[in-house]
């Protein structure tokens, strides 16, 4: 490795050039039979070496009188640190990136969370920040997330600065075992949540779980407590075998019991502060309550009194209709609803109460 980083920094060399080529070739490589081979038992090796090309395709050494290896993108880091709007919807966390490729991806992975509209004019005012500094957009060094459609999450960079960026796949998604179980059309879409939330934990270390039945307590970070990674991910996948099973019966009720139940698995997946309910990340979560209100339709039109309800707004309306709750001093207006776990419900007479993070009054 020491040997590789040397020769890359020597200045003014044909060979220098003919490993760096190299070295991107192999990455490109690595990256595109990370996709063909989703279920390869060499991924997270291969993974690993990933970043370790990574690391070696943008180390440049430090010497007494050469400055370079500071990162180029301080300026967009200091600019997004002070910006009050983003703090509002973020908190007040400075970014704890040390290197230009993790502080792209650590910007552009938190403004998944702020409303879209803000974000967007954040992207290209990040881009035409970076492009002062000799970097371009890169729309194949990408990071693939297993899902149910494919997309440009964010790009990454080229240039002077390299940056990877992040998609989902359908072709990943596809090529999992998980996908081949699990293939009727709304269980598709949950098993592509799964994979999806899977992946994500293993690359985003602001991810926590809230979700009760695995603890109660509190917001819990997946980073520091991996045990409660792991809980959390098995309790997701019972829910989901729990809807294949009931798919198969003809009890509309005990169906959409089992959907709201796995809906409030997949909204216990969460950020400190939560994602902007009209976020890009808030909008993918949502895609799971449009299918559960089309399995209460279901419900309803087979003669059952059926009320769903998404609890939001002021904590002390919506407190009646909620149990359990969770409260933070970070993010959002003060004694307002942050996000909604899990959804308050009144089948046949019974109701169930919801459960809410909300923003606390001190």
């Amino acid at each position: 490795m020491q040997h590789l980083q040397k020769l890359l920094a020597t200045e003014n060399s044909q060979l220098s050039q003919i490993l760096r080529f190299s070295l991107y070739g192999l990455e490109a490589t690595l990256n595109q039979a990370q996709i063909e081979y989703p279920q390869d038992p060499g991924n997270q090796l291969c993974e690993q070496v990933l970043e370790e090309l990574n690391t070696l395709l943008n180390h440049t050494p430090v010497t007494s009188i050469d400055i370079d290896d500071e990162p180029k993108l301080i300026q967009l880091r200091d600019t997004f640190n002070s910006d009050l709007e983003l703090n509002f919807y973020l908190g007040d966390t400075p970014l704890q990136s040390q290197n230009d490729n993790d502080l792209w991806n650590e910007i552009h992975r938190k403004l998944l969370r702020v409303p879209e509209d803000l974000a967007t004019s954040w992207r290209k005012r990040a881009l035409d920040m970076v492009q002062k500094v000799g970097a371009t957009e890169d729309y194949v060094n990408l990071y693939h997330l297993p899902f149910i459609r494919d997309e440009i999450i964010y790009p990454g960079l080229n240039g002077a600065v390299q940056a990877r960026g992040l998609c989902l796949s359908k072709k990943a998604f596809l090529k999992s075992d998980i996908a081949q179980i699990y293939n009727s059309e709304y269980v598709h879409l949950l098993a592509g949540f799964m994979l999806l939330y899977i992946k994500l934990i293993e690359i985003e270390p602001d991810l926590h779980h809230a979700l009760k039945s695995v603890f109660s307590f509190d917001v819990v970070s997946l980073d520091s407590q991996p045990e409660q990674c792991h809980l959390y991910i098995e309790a997701l996948s019972d829910r989901l075998q729990r809807i294949q099973k009931y798919e198969e019966n003809t009890d509309p009720i005990l169906n959409l019991r089992a959907w709201i139940d796995m809906d409030e698995a997949i909204h216990s997946l969460v950020f400190v502060p939560p994602a902007e309910r009209y976020s890009w990340w808030g909008k993918l979560q949502q895609e799971s309550r449009r299918i559960l209100k089309k399995v209460a339709d279901k419900a309803i039109q087979a003669g059952h009194d059926v009320k769903i309800r998404q609890l939001s707004g002021l904590y002390a309306d919506i407190c009646a209709y909620s149990k359990d709750d969770l409260q933070l001093d970070c993010g959002g207006t003060p004694g307002e609803v942050l996000t909604c776990l899990r959804l308050y419900t009144k089948i046949n007479q019974e109701q169930s109460p919801g459960r809410v993070i909300f923003r606390s009054l001190r």
